[in-house]
């Protein structure tokens, strides 16, 4: 959870030194010890600079840095790794990034891309549905062989980014690699705003039960789910499932505008708590949400964060909704980002998040930052030791738990898309095969231009998995050095059916679409969707409790 400062660090650091000045001897002699810790590393980076086996290297590659600029971004990056995981520092290109994703947009064509480790080509990984990239035909799996008259050999992804990038309106000219194809396939992209949706999917279940999946928070994240809300309720919404699996988070001031479209008006949502000055505040709606009396389950799992792990605890606590899934990833720590010198930004905690009922979401650090960092990847029972001291209550008196992520009233294992395949099947998945499966797939009057592909089927949207499909999978597995484990292919057969569906609706038709047929059979969400009774009771009783708390007053 980030909060953007607009000053500069070193500049508020540099006011401290001059009302140090004034304040006396004691203050004085802080400040010499500043500074002789500052001469301490001078003198050690000098050191180095002067007298390292071997210079450090004077000419950088596009987009990275080096010299004595390497040895500072490297040292400050690790002062802050020894304070907690997630205070960080951005050199001035990932600070770039950081903005456009709390801002949601930027100009170029779409597309993410990574330097395969093995290949070292530039491969697009993803597209934003819509965007250029996306209008092009452009598909992930895509290798960047040149731009303009440049090749792409020994680039890096800053390189390619930095030739993609451009105003509104201007054009670029593309030369893609895509596997099965002997040519390769030029493109001319024109560059428009990319808008990063925060709201991924939103569609009915059913004639009363309304879907949305919230991807991630950023500055207009609230607004995109207000619209989407409107649309759904315009077509019978009575009941809704907030989706925010895998929600990493993102700004305060979302996930407090989030959960106020659920609450009534007073009621806290968040409070912080800090040793620096104003760090202590309490959020509350501001305004008597729309959607109060739509009964809500709020589906979380393993990596659901920060501000995801805000709504789902204000949620809760005011027993406004069911939570099915599981125990969310305990990232609550207030981050502050101040922009510093030459375009670098700094992440700092400056505090921590705490529910209404007073628990802290944030998960202790006890082990090394490498064990915490992968709570991702452990297996969840949905039990946990519980100590009394964290011992909480909801409005309605139910005990929730402080200090280790939001417990789900419901737990159902489910870290890949609601289900918990075996190792198998996610090996499967690291080794991205339903991603290269799905280019076997095309589009029925596909006309962009990249659409050519190596086809071996052609799919209209409702299309269904067949058991030619699946037995060729087995096959594509083969051709691809991967044993298969029979065993356990049996057991995950839907999952892997899904999964192929998942990945060939991504490219075809759409996120939305994807998730529309994922959620036939996604057991998270199907185990969600039978609770619906208890958040309709829950949301019942806690409207009965304000209206009696309401009567007290004015008897009073």
């Amino acid at each position: 959870m980030v909060r953007f400062r607009s000053g500069s660090l070193w500049t508020g650091l540099a006011a401290a030194g001059v009302l140090a000045a004034v304040a006396g001897t004691v203050a004085l002699n802080g400040q010499d010890r500043v500074n002789e810790r500052m001469r301490i590393y001078t003198a050690a980076l000098a050191a180095i600079e002067q007298q390292y086996v071997e210079p450090l290297p004077s000419v950088c590659a596009s987009g990275q840095v080096c010299g004595s600029e390497m040895l500072i971004y490297a040292s400050i990056d690790g002062m802050l790794r020894t304070l907690d995981p997630h205070s960080s520092f951005f050199s001035p290109g990932e600070f770039a990034r950081v903005r456009e994703r709390q801002e949601g947009r930027y100009y170029g064509i779409g597309i993410s891309i990574v330097q395969n480790p093995a290949t070292k080509e530039i491969e697009v990984t993803s597209l934003f549905e819509g965007s250029p990239a996306y209008r092009a035909g452009i598909r992930r799996g895509d290798i960047i062989a040149g731009v303009g008259d440049e090749d792409a050999d020994g680039w890096t992804t800053d390189d390619v980014v930095q030739r993609v990038k451009g105003p509104k309106g201007t054009t670029v000219d593309l030369r893609i690699r895509r596997p099965g194809l002997d040519t390769e396939i030029p493109l001319t992209v024109e560059r428009d705003e990319i808008r990063i949706a925060s709201v991924r999917a939103a569609f009915m279940l059913d004639d009363q039960t309304g879907y949305v999946r919230l991807q991630d928070f950023s500055e207009t994240t609230n607004q995109e789910l207000g619209e989407a809300l409107r649309r759904l309720r315009a077509s019978g919404m009575r009941r809704l499932v907030l989706d925010l699996r895998n929600n990493p988070g993102g700004p305060l001031d979302q996930a407090i505008a989030v959960s106020n479209r659920f609450l009534p008006r007073g009621e806290v949502i968040v409070s912080t708590r800090g040793r620096v000055r104003n760090s202590d505040e309490v959020y509350r709606a501001s305004r008597q949400g729309d959607y109060t009396d739509v009964p809500l389950i709020v589906l979380v799992n393993r990596e659901s964060a920060s501000a995801s792990e805000i709504v789902t605890g204000a949620v809760q606590d005011h027993d406004r909704g069911i939570v099915v899934g599981e125990t969310t990833f305990g990232k609550a720590l207030v981050q502050s980002v101040y922009p510093i010198a030459n375009g670098a930004g700094l992440a700092l905690t400056t505090g921590r998040y705490y529910t209404p009922s007073g628990r802290m979401i944030q998960r202790p650090w006890d082990g090394s930052f490498d064990d915490y960092m992968l709570y991702v990847q452990r297996e969840q029972s949905g039990e946990r030791e519980r100590r009394p001291e964290d011992r909480k209550y909801t409005d309605g008196q139910r005990e929730v738990y402080s200090g280790g992520g939001i417990e789900p009233d419901f737990f159902v294992p489910g870290p890949v898309e609601g289900f918990n395949p075996t190792r198998f099947s996610r090996m499967l998945l690291a080794r991205q095969v339903f991603i290269s499966f799905a280019e076997r797939f095309t589009r029925e009057g596909d006309t962009r231009p990249g659409a050519m592909s190596a086809a071996a089927y052609t799919v209209g949207p409702e299309w269904t998995v067949t058991e030619e499909m699946i037995q060729d999978f087995r096959r594509f597995l083969e051709s691809q050095r991967i044993t298969i484990d029979e065993a356990a292919f049996a057991a995950d057969r839907t999952f892997i059916e899904a999964m192929i569906h998942y990945e060939v609706d991504t490219d075809l038709f759409g996120l939305e679409q994807a998730r529309r047929s994922l959620s036939r059979v996604d057991p998270q969400l199907r185990e969600a969707l039978a609770h619906f009774d208890q958040a309709e009771l829950m949301l019942n009783e806690s409207r009965a409790r304000r209206e009696a708390a309401g009567r007290s007053a004015q008897a009073r």
